[in-house]
């Protein structure tokens, strides 16, 4: 009897370690196709890559520096406007 209940015992662990490695390979295969779809519906969404990201980004700094510049010009020149008619009216 003794004997019987451990082939079956061995039989049985023998199944598990089987049914584990199976779900782990199913685990492996389903991980893999889930990356691949997401990866391919990422590449249909035409997004820029960093470093497309990063050159854009650039170019709206340094033009909303160039544009900050340009305004204190501005400023200063109708000021210089405002005051030159000021005097011009005193007169």
């Amino acid at each position: 009897m003794t004997q019987t209940t451990d082939r079956i015992a061995d039989e049985f662990a023998k199944f598990m370690t089987d049914a584990a490695g199976l779900a782990q390979g199913f685990k492996r295969e389903a991980d893999t196709f889930v990356k691949t779809q997401a990866e391919r519906m990422l590449r249909d969404l035409d997004l820029p890559t960093r470093e497309e990201f990063e050159v854009v980004r650039d170019m709206a700094v340094k033009a909303r520096e160039e544009n900050e510049a340009l305004k204190a010009r501005l400023d200063a020149f109708e000021a210089s406007l405002a005051k030159d008619a000021k005097s011009a009216k005193a007169k």
